[in-house]
């Protein structure tokens, strides 16, 4: 078998960098005495070694995974979704109730957002106490501050806003009770449909009642919770000291908080803004039942009058 090498040139004239290794080869097929023999030429397209790409190898260990990153607070609490739902029963309230839902997302969520999950990030990592015995500060930590602030606020905030789910589900319920009227009606015009969406309800009857039960509900949590603070935290202050003698500490050992100064700030604010968000509930309860007595007094005057001249007509 004869071999032979050759590296044809392009049409433009380079070297092709691939190399064609031509080898001759005789032929397996059955040959007569008289027959004469016959080969094979076989074309090979190979590489050349400097321009071969190292493949890896199959016994090389895989690279270790980094651990995936702990999502923050701020990314697990989609405070815009909750805003949405309840902006969507903003609507259908009071001025008053207005201005208690923008002081709720301003003051309350907005500053829990940007402000207070920065000051109590480094809540449990900078509490530090004068003592090297395993275990230690953990257990003073959970004796001194059983829950966090940031995470009491955020349940806070959710068991008040909790109640005008009542009324979302009264005008949802009113909603379905007027398609359900119209299509009775023959009305399927996609205008019609769309008028009812967009409807405003007037707080009046069975709404006016729902609407009182949410806001009772309301300051009945508001306060509970402001309670639940002072019967955690007495005086809402945060001290620089704190002792602790639970077990596993071998004795009275001194723990310090860190940022007192700035959590009190912050645990008063949210606090006076909590009894701010009372006083608006008080008042709107006094504006509905105030406004709800003036309709029910002026329809009854309305009544004797209309009777009286009802009456004056029917003498004559």
């Amino acid at each position: 078998m004869q071999s032979s090498t050759s590296s044809p040139q392009s049409a433009a004239g380079n070297i092709n960098p691939f190399l064609y290794h031509v080898s001759f080869s005789k032929s397996t097929s059955p040959q007569g005495p008289h027959q004469p023999q016959k080969y094979r030429l076989t074309l090979i397209h190979t590489q050349p070694a400097s321009r071969r790409v190292s493949e890896p190898s199959s016994r090389a260990l895989p690279m270790p995974l980094p651990p995936p990153a702990e999502p923050d607070l701020e990314s697990r609490m989609n405070w815009a979704s909750f805003y949405a739902v309840i902006s969507g029963i903003n609507r259908h309230s009071t001025g008053i109730g207005r201005i208690w839902l923008s002081v709720l997302f301003i003051f309350r969520i907005l500053v829990l957002v940007v402000a207070a999950e920065s000051v109590w990030g480094d809540e449990k990592a900078h509490f530090i106490c004068n003592t090297q015995q395993p275990g230690c500060n953990s257990v003073c930590y959970d004796h001194f501050f059983p829950i966090s602030h940031i995470r009491l606020w955020s349940l806070q905030l959710i068991t008040v806003s909790t109640p005008a789910l009542l009324v979302a589900m009264h005008i949802a319920h009113r909603r379905h009770i007027d398609k359900k009227l119209y299509r009775q009606a023959g009305r399927t015009c996609p205008n019609d449909i769309e008028q009812i969406k967009n409807q405003k309800f007037k707080i009046t009857g069975a709404l006016w009642w729902t609407y009182i039960i949410s806001l009772l509900f309301r300051v009945l949590f508001e306060s509970a919770f402001m309670y639940l603070f002072y019967m955690i935290y007495p005086g809402y202050k945060m001290f620089r000291l704190v002792k602790c003698d639970s077990y596993p500490c071998p004795n009275t050992v001194d723990c310090f908080v860190s940022r007192p100064t700035e959590k009190t700030v912050f645990t008063i604010f949210m606090l006076s803004v909590s009894g701010v968000c009372i006083l608006l509930n008080i008042a709107e309860i006094i504006f509905l039942v105030a406004r709800a007595t003036t309709r029910r007094i002026n329809s009854s005057r309305d009544t004797a009058v209309g009777a009286w001249i009802s009456q004056k007509l029917c003498s004559f």
